[in-house]
C-alpha cells in the first residue's frame, strides 16, 4: 500500500491519499480542505479513486468531500452516528471561514462488521467515540487510521458538543491499546506514533 500524507490548513489536518501499488484503486481520509491538492496528486499519479471516508464530521475532516465528490463521482462514507455533527456543518463552516456551508453528502453509514478494500488493500472499521460520538479508526495489517481520537502523546479534545472525556479514554484502552503495539498510529493532526510507544508514554493514559 502506497501512503501520501497532505497537511490541510487552517487546522493543520492530515488527509491521507492510500493506494493500492497493484491496481491504482485508491481512497481518501479526512479531506477537511485543499480540494485541489488532493485531486492533483490523484490525477498525477494516474490513481483510481473509489471512495472518501471519515474518522469523525467535523468540519475540518470533511470540508472538501463534497467537490471531491462532485469531481471524481465517488461515495462518501460516515459513521450514523455522526448525524448530529453533520447538522451543525453549517454553523462550524461559517465560523471558520470554509467557502461551502453546505454538509457533504454521505452515500452510507460505515459497517463495523464489515471489511472495506480498494484493489488488493483492506481494512476494518473500530468504534471509538468520545471526541465525537461517531469517531472511528481505520484499521489496516500495518497500520491504524486514528483521527482525533489519540495524538502522539495525546488525545483529542473533549470540551465540544457530542464529546465525552471518559468514553474517549474507555475507546482508547479498548479499542487501540488491545491492538499490536508495532501499529504505525496516523493521527489526524500531528506527528504519527505507535500503540507501542503510546501505551507507554501517553501522559493522559496513564493508569
Amino acid at each position: 500500500m502506497n501512503l501520501h500524507k497532505i497537511v490541510i490548513p487552517p487546522f493543520v489536518t492530515n488527509c491521507y491519499i492510500l493506494s493500492c501499488g497493484e491496481t491504482g484503486a485508491a481512497i481518501v481520509i479526512d479531506p477537511g480542505a485543499e480540494a485541489e491538492s488532493i485531486l492533483e496528486y490523484i490525477d498525477t499519479n494516474q490513481l483510481n479513486l473509489k471512495f472518501i471516508v471519515a474518522t469523525h464530521g467535523h468540519v475540518d475532516h470533511v470540508g472538501a468531500v463534497a467537490e471531491i465528490k462532485r469531481r471524481k463521482g465517488v461515495p462518501f462514507y460516515l459513521h450514523e452516528k455522526e448525524k448530529g455533527v453533520l447538522a451543525s456543518y453549517p454553523q462550524g463552516a461559517r465560523r471558520f471561514g470554509f467557502p461551502d456551508d453546505v454538509p457533504p453528502e454521505v452515500d452510507d453509514w460505515l459497517d463495523v462488521q464489515k471489511t472495506y478494500t480498494f484493489g488488493t488493500c483492506s481494512f476494518k472499521i473500530l468504534e471509538t467515540p468520545g471526541h465525537s460520538p461517531g469517531g472511528v479508526c481505520f484499521l489496516f495489517d500495518e497500520h491504524v487510521f486514528v483521527g482525533d481520537t489519540l495524538f502522539c502523546r495525546g488525545i483529542a479534545r473533549t470540551d465540544i458538543p457530542g464529546s465525552n472525556h471518559e468514553q474517549l479514554l474507555e475507546s482508547i484502552r479498548s479499542q487501540l491499546f488491545t491492538l499490536d503495539e508495532n501499529l504505525v498510529v496516523h493521527t489526524g493532526h500531528g506527528a504519527v506514533t505507535s500503540i507501542g510507544l503510546e501505551k507507554m508514554s501517553n501522559p493522559f493514559l496513564k493508569q
